[in-house]
């Protein structure tokens, strides 16, 4: 039966003439020095299809007589020959086989490198959203503790506060704006982490979303799954497969080579008698057939090719516990971070109602201020930390989206 994996789907508004981050994905793969680099290792790879696929370049040799050899017809003054190599039947073959289905593993490579890079750039991405909110809600904490000084400090004018209540206001509010401005500071290394991703300025701009709206989504997938189309194990599954074709190609290389050729000699007449066909050119067809005696760098190569297929299995074995290992992890991550949100959501609920209730008290009677300003910074701290619960989130999805291989 199928594991189903409830999760919460995060949807983003974003500004309509801003950039989303599938736009920011595209020009991603579009610039990334490392992912064109792949993609150039796999271009690369499909031109040595043609070159393993062809035949060996004829041979063309001329000699020439320096001391003519008399023959019954003439003596002879110079040779042409001509002579094609084919190595045995199959051979061309088995030796593209192996050289395509290694292009093939190569753009396998691609395909897993664009969707670690997607994830990257999820991961440098939504650190930035937090920033953001952390920075709106640090100038919201200081609005509101200047709102409070302005209340203390009257009552205290009034005789109906103390002092300290001000003087508490005035240190949280120091520490609040010391904070703002770590956080107005922080921007500059998150922008530039993030647009090296996407090979951009270092402090170019990007559209943050505004708001998270948040449904309830299930997600139906097992770790089965992760070993039908999975772009790193169906690379490793072609370099088998090259292996295979490889060992296959090896074989019959240590099979004779058969060469055909013509030879072509100039005669000269003779002068000394008269013969049938005087001075008459010779042409000669030629057979060649090689003889592979020396056999061991035959079984190398054979040996070699089986002990690189033992070799890619095994790492394909390896990379699958890896694979289901992770997405064990990336679920749990998913969920912990689900539950906080939760948690956060009611914390928050609860510590506002807590904060009106006690802030109406202190305007009653003027005591207890010190609670206002806890309950006040610990309402502070949930908020904070259900943005970064939200940023987890995301950020564990997207490592979910990368080990399952989903776009």
């Amino acid at each position: 039966m199928k594991k189903v994996v409830t999760i919460i789907f995060i949807l983003t508004s974003i500004l309509s003439n801003g950039q989303t981050l599938e736009d920011y994905f595209e020009i991603a793969a579009g610039n990334n020095p490392g992912l064109l680099s792949q993609y150039k290792d796999f271009e690369a790879a499909l031109q040595k299809v043609p070159q393993v696929k062809a035949l060996p370049d004829p041979n063309l040799s001329f000699g020439y007589f320096i001391s003519p050899v008399e023959t019954r017809v003439g003596p002879q003054k110079a040779r042409f020959s001509l002579t094609q190599m084919f190595p045995w039947f199959g051979t061309l073959k088995a030796q593209g086989d192996a050289a395509a289905l290694m292009a093939e593993a190569k753009y396998q490579s691609f395909l897993d490198a664009r969707n670690k890079l997607y994830y990257e750039v999820s991961a440098a991405y939504f650190p930035l959203y937090e920033l953001k909110e952390w920075v709106r809600i640090e100038e919201d904490n200081i609005a509101i503790l200047e709102s409070y000084k302005t209340v203390s400090n009257t009552k205290f004018k009034n005789g109906l506060g103390s002092l300290v209540d001000v003087l508490r206001v005035d240190v949280l509010l120091k520490e609040a704006r010391t904070n703002l401005g770590i956080l107005k500071h922080k921007e500059i290394p998150l922008l530039a982490s993030f647009n090296k991703l996407l090979d951009r300025k270092e402090d170019e701009q990007i559209n943050i979303p505004e708001a998270f709206g948040v449904n309830v989504l299930p997600i139906d997938y097992t770790k089965d799954s992760l070993v039908v189309d999975h772009p790193l194990l169906n690379s490793l599954e072609l370099k088998v497969k090259a292996a295979e074709a490889s060992e296959r190609a090896a074989l019959k290389q240590g099979l004779p080579k058969v060469g055909i050729g013509l030879d072509y000699v100039m005669v000269d007449e003779r002068t000394d008698m008269v013969v049938p066909d005087n001075g008459k050119d010779v042409l000669m067809p030629m057979l060649t057939l090689s003889l592979p005696l020396f056999r061991g760098k035959y079984r190398a190569a054979e040996k070699e090719a089986q002990l690189m297929q033992e070799s890619y299995s095994l790492q394909k074995k390896e990379i699958t516990n890896t694979l289901k290992t992770n997405y064990e992890m990336a679920v749990f991550d998913i969920r912990q971070q689900t539950d906080l949100i939760s948690l956060f959501d009611e914390q928050i609920m609860e510590s506002e109602q807590a904060l009106n209730l006690l802030f109406t008290a202190y305007g009653n009677s003027g005591k207890d201020f010190e609670e206002v300003l806890r309950m006040q910074q610990q309402l502070l701290k949930y908020t904070k930390l259900k943005i970064s619960a939200l940023t987890q989130y995301e950020i564990a999805l997207a490592k979910f989206n990368y080990i399952t291989a989903k776009k």
